[in-house]
């Protein structure tokens, strides 16, 4: 990947709904050879998708909650059977495995603290081999952790 991938990468993180016409102008390069660097950025997974930004309050989904969990499960298959119940849990937005303690991190979003008790209560406690789980209320997102314009 050389400058140029990295500009048409900026430029698309930027607004992912450039034409191609108006990338090539931003990164002076012509349609055609911008176009075949997009498509091979995607082809390389690179590029893994075009998504909409949401805002979460807007959606009714405000409250923002970090999720906690540490397991207690006998192999590779225990983890499997957790990861793919993560799929059913109302408001999931992120779920991280990690190194260390805590074994997983889960970003949920809900209407509000009625809401997630619910979820708390039915669902993530109910989760196959979960030892401990515990909660902290977002207040304010500060920052963006993922990769942001002008960092590659």
């Amino acid at each position: 990947m050389d400058q140029l991938d990295r500009d048409i990468l900026r430029h698309l993180q930027q607004d992912g709904r450039l034409t191609n016409a108006e990338l090539a102008r931003r990164v002076s390069l012509s349609p055609t050879p911008t176009l075949r660097r997009v498509r091979a950025l995607e082809k390389a997974g690179v590029i893994t998708g075009y998504h909409a930004s949401v805002s979460m309050p807007a959606v009714g989904r405000g409250f923002e909650v970090l999720v906690f969990i540490n397991l207690d499960l006998g192999g590779t298959n225990d983890l499997r059977v957790f990861e793919s119940a993560l799929e059913n849990i109302d408001g999931l937005i992120e779920a991280h495995r990690l190194y260390g303690e805590p074994d997983y991190i889960l970003r949920i979003a809900l209407e509000d603290n009625t809401a997630y008790e619910r979820v708390y209560v039915e669902q993530l406690t109910g989760l196959p081999g979960v030892a401990k789980a515990w909660s902290h209320m977002i207040m304010k997102t500060v920052g963006n952790a993922g990769v942001t314009p002008g960092s590659l």
